[in-house]
């Protein structure tokens, strides 16, 4: 089997995985990843996670052209603004998740550090993640605001929409968002009962020993 044929199965089962337990549903939710090659592999616009088929994928060749498979996600202005703002994106992944939504919604809700320091783990998989404002589903302004931010974040929370998250291959970027919306859920179990949270100086110990790319 080729890569691109391993990276292709990957993908679809993967995004079955995110499907069947719950963490978008319908024909909700998009991934992408990038082929050896420099293109593109990205999931057609209006499929399910828990259906995709790999020889259906919408498929970009490395000048950004659809080469091959159905059309892509309306979402690619997301994808392709955090490909070209981050060498180290080799994934993309965005979902509608509950508990990460609905933490969106809270009028209390940090724009600099969406998701609080409640554990070790979502500081090692996410870093800082940064809640973006509502915009219409499909919108280029929603990349545009990815570009804005420098390639300085991996993680990005759409309000009212969902999480989008970068990482170095589809399997990194799935387990990153999965990290994201326990964290949400974490963090809505605990609304108003004064959880302790990672102290300064608990945070800084996690970036340190993880080297993790974490910017002020």
């Amino acid at each position: 089997m080729s890569k691109e044929a391993a990276m292709r199965e990957q993908i679809c089962l993967l995004a079955k995985s995110l499907f069947d337990r719950g963490l978008t549903g319908g024909s909700t939710g998009n991934i992408s990843a990038r082929t050896p090659d420099g293109g593109l592999l990205v999931s057609p616009t209006g499929t399910s996670f828990g259906r995709l088929d790999p020889s259906r994928l919408s498929h970009f060749n490395c000048n950004g052209v659809l080469i091959e498979g159905d059309p892509p996600t309306k979402e690619m202005p997301l994808h392709t603004a955090f490909y070209d703002t981050r060498s180290s994106a080799g994934a993309v992944v965005h979902l509608h998740s509950c508990h990460s939504v609905a933490l969106s919604m809270m009028p209390d809700a940090n724009v600099d550090d969406f998701i609080p320091p409640l554990t070790p783990y979502s500081l090692i998989q996410l870093g800082r993640v940064k809640l973006l404002p509502f915009f219409v589903p499909g919108d280029a302004a929603m990349g545009d605001a990815v570009r804005s931010l420098a390639g300085k974040r991996s993680a990005v929370m759409l309000a009212n929409h969902g999480p989008v998250v970068a990482a170095k291959d589809v399997e990194a970027a799935c387990n990153a968002i999965e990290e994201l919306e326990a964290s949400a859920r974490l963090a809505l179990l605990t609304r108003g009962l004064s959880p302790q949270q990672l102290t300064p100086e608990q945070v800084q110990s996690v970036i340190t020993k993880f080297d993790i790319d974490w910017d002020a």
